[in-house]
Formats: C-alpha cells, sequence, structure tokens
C-alpha cells in the first residue's frame, strides 16, 4: 500500500491521535480509581449517597 508523497504526514497524524486517545483512557481509568478511593473514605466516615437516602423519609 502505497500513501505516496505525504505518507511521513499521514503516519504522523495517525500515531499522534493514537498517542491522545491512549493517554485520554488513561487519564479516565486513573480517575476512575481516584473517585472511587475518594468515595470508599467517605462512605467509611459514615457519608452517605444522597441517590441512597432519597424517597425515604
Amino acid at each position: 500500500m502505497s500513501l505516496g508523497p505525504h505518507a511521513d504526514f499521514i503516519i504522523a497524524s495517525y500515531a499522534l491521535t493514537a498517542f491522545v486517545i491512549a493517554a485520554m483512557v488513561a487519564w479516565v481509568v486513573l480517575d476512575y480509581s481516584a473517585q472511587r478511593r475518594v468515595l470508599g473514605e467517605l462512605e467509611e466516615r459514615g457519608v452517605g449517597r444522597r441517590a441512597r437516602n432519597e424517597g425515604q423519609s
């Protein structure tokens, strides 16, 4: 497969796009684990979730 005279630009664009997507996925995974940790700490201190308490008056 020949990409023509712009092969370097095409390959660099795909590589940059793959890197950005991988970085965003890593960011979401790390943020998810951090949020789960914070939520666990709050629940250990007795702070409950609002959704769990709604409808129970």
